[in-house]
């Protein structure tokens, strides 16, 4: 399956180290993978998604297994979901690719699967395409997905937004969308740092249309973390720039920080034709 043109929408194809469309734009492949599918004025700044060091963290956070649970649980629920004759599986804001390359694990069961992740940042993108090498990777918006209609068998969002629009466009009949967002007491420690009085996620579920929900979950547990791993969560967090310097002083010389993983996981499909 070939890439989507984000500016008008034809298939690229690709030749040599170039993906072209038939109004003749063309994107290069970097010499790392990936392809760069993020026009210029697209983009909301000039390096938009994780920059390097948030990237570092969330590689440092994830490599240390605490949100392995979670990642074992997708895959489960992928095996258990996904049509037989699967083909195409997108993990929308793939980051540095610690989920992504989990998924080839499904190519066992399902051997003509092939896997893409897609975010926003240029600087996860990179490292992800340099290290994961049988996965597909690119630089899109994911609100602007560059794929075809009705293209992907199942789609994967942990914590990524994307537009209902674009999901309901993509997805075959039959597909599945595999959701994971914060459960009402996920990271209730560090906010706890941050805030008086702490907030519970909502979670309720988000309206989908052309989508039914056909299983829900939650997946709740303590993860015991050293100052140095303490840190990288939290600077893999959206709060952490209102994290004053007291806290992050007061993380660093954390030797067993005890904080709560608290997820929903959903899988919603689309209807069979």
């Amino acid at each position: 399956m070939s890439y989507q043109c984000p500016l008008c929408h034809h298939s690229l194809h690709q030749a040599g180290n170039h993906w072209r469309c038939e109004a003749n734009h063309q994107f290069d492949q970097a010499k790392e993978g990936y392809v760069n599918l993020m026009p210029a004025h697209h983009k909301s700044s000039k390096n938009p998604g994780d920059n390097k060091e948030m990237m570092q963290a969330r590689r440092q956070f994830l490599e240390g297994g605490h949100y392995a649970p979670m990642r074992e649980n997708v895959l489960t629920l992928l095996q258990q979901f996904m049509a037989p004759d699967s083909e195409q599986l997108l993990d929308i804001g793939c980051g540095e690719g610690y989920y992504t390359s989990a998924f080839t694990a499904l190519q066992a069961p399902h051997p003509s699967l092939v896997i893409h992740g897609l975010d926003i940042s240029k600087v996860a993108v990179k490292y992800a395409a340099k290290r994961y090498q049988d996965c597909r990777f690119c630089v899109a918006s994911s609100h602007r997905l560059p794929f075809a209609e009705h293209s992907l068998d199942a789609m994967v969002r942990i914590y990524a937004p994307c537009k209902a629009e674009e999901i309901a466009r993509t997805l075959k009949p039959g597909a599945i969308l595999l959701t994971v967002t914060p459960a009402a007491r996920h990271l209730y420690q560090l906010k706890a740092l941050i805030y008086q009085d702490v907030r519970l996620h909502d979670i309720q579920p988000e309206a989908l249309p052309g989508l039914t929900l056909a299983h829900e979950t939650q997946l709740h547990y303590e993860m015991s973390l050293n100052g140095d791993e303490a840190t990288a969560l939290m600077q893999m967090t959206p709060f952490a720039w209102k994290t004053p310097e007291s806290v992050w002083t007061h993380l660093k010389q954390q030797q067993d920080f005890h904080c709560e993983a608290d997820f929903t996981l959903r899988v919603y499909r689309v209807p069979s034709a």
